[in-house]
């Protein structure tokens, strides 16, 4: 294996990548490729992450066991900045002949990647390979544009509530069970530690929010013969738009602090011990452990509506897929196998904590470490994703729905004005995708 000497520096710590998806390449004319060597040198980018050295542990074993079965082919693993992915992906869509062989990419981006031409259709791969038949189905869904397969999952990642028993039991209060009571017991907090937010929350996190607007039956969009069309200003959609925002106030989480913040800011909230309770991921697990709220906090999944339900959650997480442009077609897709294969994933989940994507690759996760239960009841429960157009790339970096949150927290408009200000801007997004 050859790595790469242009390793970049470690970045922010990755929420997801495939949650903060940003520009997609312009359409290429031809990123097919010409041949299909059965040698040579296949090129891989992968995401770095905070503390990198445990995923390139496990990279390495994985790359090391396809060399040998794969006698006169290296490896060149790159590990890329997750901020700057977008610019680097767009340029080996328009330059072939300088872009890897494989890719890791955030679960929210396929579909821009697909309308640019970029990844290849592995269809046929992925549907004869065994350990696929286990996939998770949202992981699949991730993976997948109209009937067709454009990769590999690799992980994925869910969000429920973190809370401080220390707090909970020195007020005589029970972990929420129904929306209501998350609400009330935030508030509740609130009132008597006003030190503390009761729920940190952020009006730039649109991933913590979704679950409000999914928990009432609302949508952020509808798909009709292929073409989308903008639910957030539906009678549904508006409860929970009102439910996530009623939390913005002295009363819990004021306004002038927590209208600007995004995912990170509020778990730091809550790993610093400034909030009772926060919307963390699996992913988040480690920060929060590193924080001074270490043996003082439990997670639970997020509740619904009716009492103990569970609140539907974002399905986010990452791919690994490999480029239209690749002249090793056939070993690309046996090292993307390789790379996501039930063995990896589980390796991967004890170095990283990344929740595998195989459904009992995941259940003997949950039974290693009890954290991860919360997350695997929540996956359970019915998590959800995001439009699979390529337009949400765009609607995503152009902070349509965290503008909207905003513009509610700080009363310049109401919940109707900027649910259909929203709704336009996300239907223009979607006409101009196609």
């Amino acid at each position: 294996m050859k790595l790469s000497a242009r390793i970049a520096a470690p970045v922010a710590a990755l929420v997801l990548a495939g949650l903060t998806a940003t520009a997609c390449a312009p359409q290429t004319s031809d990123t097919s490729a010409k041949g299909d060597e059965k040698s040579g040198t296949l090129r891989v980018w992968l995401f770095q992450e905070v503390g990198n050295k445990p995923k390139e542990k496990v990279v390495n074993e994985a790359v090391a066991a396809f060399e040998k079965s794969h006698q006169g082919t290296d490896v060149e693993i790159e590990y890329i900045p997750v901020d700057t992915r977008a610019q680097r992906i767009k340029a080996a869509f328009n330059d072939p002949k300088s872009a890897p062989d494989l890719i890791e990419y955030g679960n929210s981006d396929t579909a821009g990647y697909v309308k640019d031409g970029g990844l290849a259709d592995v269809t046929a791969e992925f549907g004869a390979w065994e350990e696929a038949k286990d996939t998770d189905p949202i992981a699949k869904q991730s993976v997948t544009v109209g009937d067709k397969v454009y990769g590999a999952p690799f992980f994925v990642g869910v969000r429920a509530l973190y809370y401080r028993t220390d707090v909970f039991k020195e007020l005589g209060i029970e972990p929420p069970k129904s929306q209501a009571e998350l609400i009330s017991t935030a508030k509740k907090v609130r009132k008597a530690k006003p030190d503390l937010y009761g729920l940190a929350v952020g009006g730039a996190y649109t991933y913590g929010a979704m679950p409000f607007i999914w928990s009432h039956g609302g949508e952020i969009a509808g798909e009709t013969g292929g073409t989308y069309k903008s639910g957030i200003n539906s009678e549904k959609a508006r409860k929970g738009i009102e439910a996530y925002t009623s939390l913005f106030g002295d009363d819990n989480c004021p306004a002038a602090k927590c209208a600007s913040m995004g995912g990170n800011a509020t778990v730091t909230a809550f790993a610093s011990g400034k909030a009772a309770m926060a919307i963390g991921g699996d992913f988040s697990h480690a920060a929060v452990e590193a924080g001074s709220v270490k043996g003082k906090y439990a997670v639970v999944p997020l509740p619904g509506i009716a009492p103990n339900s569970i609140a539907p959650a974002f399905a986010g997480g990452n791919n690994i897929g490999v480029l239209k442009s690749s002249s090793h077609r056939t070993l690309a897709v046996e090292l993307m196998k390789s790379l996501t294969s039930k063995k990896t994933q589980a390796e991967m989940f004890d170095a990283m904590g990344f929740l595998p994507t195989y459904t009992d690759v995941l259940d003997n996760a949950a039974k290693k470490q009890p954290f991860v239960a919360p997350f695997v009841q929540t996956l359970g429960a019915g998590a959800k994703f995001v439009p699979a157009s390529p337009a949400w790339g765009q609607i995503d970096a152009s902070l349509v729905l965290p503008t909207m949150f905003q513009e509610i927290v700080s009363g310049r408009k109401d919940v109707a004005q900027a649910s259909d200000d929203a709704a336009k801007k996300m239907d223009a997004a979607f006409t101009d995708a196609g």
